[in-house]
């Protein structure tokens, strides 16, 4: 197996191929070019990508790319299917609690302080916004800004992946937890993935057998930063507008497709133990879940144990 990594989407990225060398470092590169081209359109950071311009169009129809247009579409349908759990909507909140750029910067400069006798703006909801399919064009509720942060990440990664997999026997893209892997290294019955210790990501709690597919894990410990004294972090619970209190640290997601397991993932995460499994009862999409708690206890679906690797 070739490997590639490099820095994109405020996320390490690591692309990993097998077949011959040429071959590959060609689908190394169309992946790349991929991989930028869709951070230049989905940044919420810049004032000239696409999604930023249709933050600016908000209360006026906006014709989009079909990748664009793809995106908000499984973002409505996950919308309701979480309950408004996931909801990219909450962009407003994102930036009350310092969240208003990127992560690398936030890191060297640190956030904005909060004013508490702020109170939070009612604002429309996701579910108001209309896509008209034939004419590729959205149109924002006045007032509303979205941020697609997270699905926007695991649709790039399965993109990717399948841009790679022209060029290769077997591949896989991570795009900082979301990964889509296609086919099988040679001798292998299925993809080894370590789920990390939240408070120690350099050690594996367990391993997984993964088939081809998708996987995401998203967790509370990793774009963490300090609003004068209190710790925050990017997973914001839509009915209270401050970063989600749970009683897990960490969820990893099995699903058909990474934006899926992507945005299940932190669903479950935000939702907690109580209500994950309504979620995935309810929703139409099957997949698995584990999810690491405070003392590093792992819980999950009831199939999720198949999938642990056993030495």
């Amino acid at each position: 197996m070739e490997t590639s990594r490099f820095r994109a989407m405020n996320s390490d990225i690591l692309l990993v191929a097998q077949g011959t060398h040429a071959r590959i470092a060609e689908g190394f590169d169309e992946a790349l070019q991929f991989i930028q081209a869709s951070e230049d359109r989905f940044s919420l950071f810049s004032g000239e990508s696409e999604l930023s311009e249709l933050n600016r169009s908000a209360g006026m129809r906006f014709q989009v790319s079909p990748d664009l247009f793809s995106v908000l579409a499984h973002a409505q349908r996950l919308f309701v299917m979480t309950g408004g759990i996931f909801d990219p909507s909450i962009l407003p909140d994102l930036r009350r609690v310092g969240y208003d750029r990127s992560m690398d910067l936030l890191r060297q400069s640190g956030a904005a302080s909060l004013d508490e006798s702020l109170p939070r703006v009612e604002l429309p909801s996701f579910s108001g916004m209309e896509l008209d399919e034939r004419r590729g064009m959205i149109l924002l509720p006045p007032g509303m800004t979205v941020d697609l942060g997270g699905i926007d990440k695991g649709w790039v990664a399965e993109q990717a992946a399948l841009i790679l997999s022209e060029f290769s026997s077997a591949c896989a893209v991570n795009a900082g937890g979301d990964m889509f892997m296609v086919g099988l290294p040679d001798g292998e019955q299925h993809w080894l993935v370590g789920i990390q210790d939240p408070f120690q990501p350099e050690i594996n709690l367990t391993t997984l057998n993964v088939d081809p597919g998708a996987l995401a894990t998203s967790a509370v410990t990793k774009r963490v930063w300090q609003q004068g004294e209190k710790q925050r972090h990017h997973l914001i619970d839509p009915r209270t507008g401050e970063p989600a209190v749970t009683g897990w640290l960490s969820v990893t997601v099995i699903a058909p497709h990474a934006y899926e397991a992507e945005v299940f993932a932190k669903a479950l995460l935000i939702a907690g133990r109580r209500e994950s499994e309504e979620i995935a009862r309810n929703g139409c999409t099957q997949f698995s879940y584990l999810a690491v708690d405070h003392d590093r206890k792992i819980w999950g679906s009831k199939k999720s144990l198949e999938f642990k690797y056993v030495n």
